[in-house]
């Protein structure tokens, strides 16, 4: 009796053991689930609030124009135009740090009746990216910098076998430290007393003649006394207005204004660059944009069509376009 009595609650204790062992083992298996789950919760909760710090948006379009005349008594050509834009921000702000970056590509052509080849008539790339860090209220130490450039060679047309332009020629860098001041969401003001600016003519024949303001070849008595230069080099003072905002349901703004003064030589003739864009959605994916830009460098000299240059001048340009866009 003693014996089964024996065996009895060993048997007992060992099934109670055996209950307890599987229910720490479950138990144990749950708290690894549930820190898994908790894991993935903070994940999730970092990654949202990394996005809350973005502001990103723009526009992507694609534009074209066909004209084609027959017979036409009031004359004219026939044509065909295609043109392509892009516009985009990408704004982080945490904390005392902002970070603003801003890409703008323009390329277009247009085909004549009249001339075999397609001619360009739209080129632009600018990236510009600028850090700071938090002075006071609104107002943040900040470094700047700046690329302009273009895509495909540009000629003196009609004449289209005098190259102009190229890609890095000319190409423009900048570096500038100073004060950036957010007035609000829309509108802010860079302000740099120690800026660089460099501009690069990266093509041989352009930079021989001393295109965009590099040192051309000096010649006398037919020999070459000061060989050119592809790089010239100033320091300056750099100011930069951006303003975006919409105006109106569907409809958005964005302007840009840059002054730059070169302390060295002549600091009274400034260079400006001021662009403008309006954006306008009809609905999903049609959409009009206006983009206009101003340019007066001191430094560049304009080629009319029969060679000739003269002094410079103001440049502008302004490109309409209506067709497919995707703006975010």
């Amino acid at each position: 009796m003693k014996k089964a009595t024996s065996l009895f609650v060993a048997s007992l204790l060992a099934i109670t053991t055996l209950t307890t062992l599987k229910a720490q083992d479950q138990a144990t298996k749950t708290d690894a689930a549930s820190l898994q789950d908790q894991k993935a919760d903070l994940k999730a909760a970092a990654a949202d609030t990394s996005k809350k710090h973005w502001k990103k948006g723009g526009i992507i379009s694609l534009s074209g124009q066909q004209v084609s005349l027959t017979n036409w008594a009031a004359g004219g050509q026939s044509a065909i135009s295609a043109g392509s834009l892009v516009n985009m921000f990408f704004n982080y702000h945490k904390g005392k740090i902002i970070w603003e970056s801003n890409i703008n590509l323009a390329y277009g052509v247009i085909k004549q009746s009249s001339n075999k080849n397609w001619l360009k008539n739209d080129d632009r790339i600018q990236l510009t990216t600028r850090v700071g860090r938090e002075a006071f209220k609104n107002a943040y130490y900040t470094m700047l910098g700046d690329f302009k450039s273009q895509f495909a060679p540009g000629y003196n047309y009609p004449n289209d076998s005098t190259k102009i332009s190229d890609f890095l020629a000319p190409a423009y860098f900048l570096l500038a430290a100073g004060m950036d001041f957010q007035i609000d969401t829309n509108l802010s003001f860079f302000v740099s007393p120690a800026t660089a600016r460099i501009t690069l003519v990266h093509n041989d024949t352009l930079a021989k003649q001393g295109a965009y303001g590099v040192q051309g070849d000096v010649v006398t008595n037919g020999v070459i006394t000061t060989h050119y230069k592809e790089v010239r080099e100033q320091i300056g003072g750099y100011v930069k207005m951006q303003y975006r905002r919409n105006v109106m349901h569907n409809v958005s703004l964005g302007t840009m204004v840059e002054l730059f003064s070169d302390y060295i030589h002549n600091p009274q003739n400034l260079y400006v660059n001021w662009t403008v864009l309006i954006a306008m959605k009809v609905n999903k994916y049609i959409s009009a944009t206006l983009n206009t830009q101003l340019i007066y460098d001191p430094a560049v000299k304009i080629k009319q069509a029969d060679g000739t240059e003269v002094g410079p001048r103001v440049q502008f340009k302004q490109v309409l376009g209506v067709g497919l866009a995707y703006k975010f």
